[in-house]
């Protein structure tokens, strides 16, 4: 049976419903929502680059994420 995403049954992160989101190697390229996240009720997706310090914020949600290995 095929499985639609994003379907209740996945148990995905609610977005935007932190303010501080720690990532990895595996979530580059960043983007906000990120992968795993409902998208109904989020903004659109959009790419963000990280500063010098693997810091990076959204200006849709003003959520943060910080780079860690």
């Amino acid at each position: 049976m095929y499985k639609l995403k994003g379907t209740i049954e996945e148990d995905l992160i609610v977005a935007n419903s932190k303010n501080e989101y720690e990532i990895s190697d595996k979530d580059l390229p960043l983007h906000c929502p990120l992968p795993g996240m409902y998208l109904w009720n989020s903004h659109p997706k959009v790419y963000l680059p990280l500063d010098e310090n693997g810091k990076a914020m959204c200006h849709y949600c003003g959520a943060s994420f910080i780079l860690r290995n």
